[in-house]
């Protein structure tokens, strides 16, 4: 791939002064060639693989940051789902794999390896039963390890029984990591719709279908775009908006497959191993800085705030330039790529929640035209599991009917009440806990079963 001179002066400018940076560079590693019956065999194949395939991934990370002069936030890991290359073995054997695998990320250095994952949209075998019931205590025991358990599809429709496992899975984490405010629930996501090939953690793994070893890049840039959506001013109009924000993708990604495509061949070369490029994610994604936020260019957009009458149409707006500007940009475009609206991680969202311009029941308007979903969502301790429930079903729900990827990431922390803030520090940031319908769900909740896949699934 031919990038000029032109785009890589003008990423440094946007590093410079727009705080645009990699947010992550994750290497996917197949481990599918280390299954076996017996979970001692799995747990050394595993960590050897690791530490054999990613040694070098991080130094390599930090050499091209210095190469390019654009910041790499994050380096981490994504593998097979555990419970795939892990099947048949007990509880116990889940928590023993996943200290092991979180001793193997120590070693090679990265924040997070994701992958301790489960896809059970259309039932659940015994190894699945078993990698749920151990999340409580993996969450609650491990440092950079990360959950997801995809429980829906369009094309299977949503398994509520394990909907309802998963509800009780977040109230026992957030109560065994009560002394981290519930910090345990942050490293865990539920999807509909779970993509393969999606790079940012909590919910990243390596799908079946990919080759031994890939660099999939996640870019940032919500800086970037906010300058261009502040520089083309109030009086233009949508399509002028929309045409500013796409150029902006544009160039972005093209940085963003700079980095991927070269950290792709230089692991290759020093570790002889066939490690591809496979896609750049071009979604947008906040941190707790100021001047890095979605929902600050949804007011730049011209809303008074996140929350205003008219924000799912810019979010959908903005969703779909990044995604036309950022196709035209990299030949492999993939994961969620959109607007991310994780509430704690932006500062915008966060003061919009706090006002009280926010609620939970706007947040899942959004998502259906955003990334992902309801993301970050810091509730009240007391939060019953069939209200989790109930709010894990409606925002699968919108996946599974639209065709698209949702997903929660709910923090019932422990302890906590509508109007108390929460720290989590880092790159988490920091959240109000937002206020929850107390009607009851009783019944529906508590039902079961499959919801069917819709209508228009069945198109083979």
């Amino acid at each position: 791939m031919h990038f000029a001179l032109r785009e890589v002066i003008d990423t440094v400018r946007m590093t410079e002064i727009e705080h645009f940076d990699i947010r992550t560079i994750t290497l996917g590693i197949s481990l599918r060639d280390c299954s076996s019956r017996l979970p001692a065999t799995v747990r050394a194949r595993s960590y050897e693989k690791i530490r054999r395939v990613a040694a070098h991934h991080v130094r390599v990370a930090k050499e091209i940051e210095a190469l390019y002069g654009i910041r790499i936030t994050n380096k981490r890991v994504a593998i097979t789902p555990v419970s795939l290359i892990a099947d048949g073995h007990s509880r116990d054997d889940f928590v023993s794999l996943a200290r092991m695998l979180d001793t193997a990320a120590e070693h090679v250095g990265v924040d997070f390896l994701a992958g301790f994952s489960a896809l059970v949209e259309k039932g659940s075998t015994y190894g699945d039963e078993a990698l749920i019931a151990s999340l409580p205590e993996v969450l609650a025991s491990t440092k950079h390890l990360c959950a997801s358990v995809n429980c829906g599809s369009t094309a299977a429709g949503i398994n509520a029984n394990a909907v309802q496992q998963m509800a009780q899975v977040i109230k026992d984490t957030a109560r065994l990591t009560a002394d981290q405010h519930s910090l345990g629930c942050c490293k865990l996501v539920t999807f509909c719709n779970a993509v393969q090939d999606n790079p940012f953690v909590a919910g990243a793994f390596h799908g079946i279908s990919e080759p031994e070893a890939v660099i999939n890049v996640g870019i940032s840039g919500p800086g970037v775009v906010l300058r261009a959506v502040k520089e083309i001013g109030t009086t233009a109009s949508l399509d002028t908006l929309f045409d500013a924000i796409k150029r902006t993708a544009f160039k972005i990604t093209r940085a963003g497959a700079l980095v991927g495509h070269r950290c792709a061949k230089r692991l290759a070369e020093i570790t002889s191993i066939p490690i591809q490029f496979g896609i750049v994610d071009i979604s947008l994604a906040p941190t707790p800085a100021e001047g890095d936020s979605i929902g600050d260019i949804l007011i730049a957009m011209g809303l008074e705030d996140v929350g205003a009458p008219g924000t799912t149409a810019a979010l959908a707006l903005l969703n779909e330039a990044v995604k036309r500007g950022g196709l035209m940009a990299a030949t492999h475009v993939g994961g969620l790529s959109g607007a991310f609206i994780p509430v704690s991680e932006d500062q915008a969202m966060i003061r919009a929640t706090e006002r009280g311009h926010l609620s939970l029941e706007k947040l899942e308007a959004m998502t259906s035209v955003c990334s992902v979903g309801l993301d970050m969502i810091a509730l009240p301790g007391d939060t019953s599991p069939q209200t989790l429930t109930g709010i894990m079903l409606d925002e699968f729900a919108i996946g599974m009917i639209n065709n698209k990827t949702t997903a929660t990431r709910l923090i019932p922390v422990h302890g906590m009440k509508e109007g108390d803030f929460v720290e989590f520090g880092g790159l988490l940031g920091s959240a109000p806990i937002l206020p929850v319908s107390r009607l009851g769900n009783h019944v529906l909740a508590r039902r079961g079963g499959q919801l069917p896949a819709p209508i228009r699934s069945l198109t083979n």
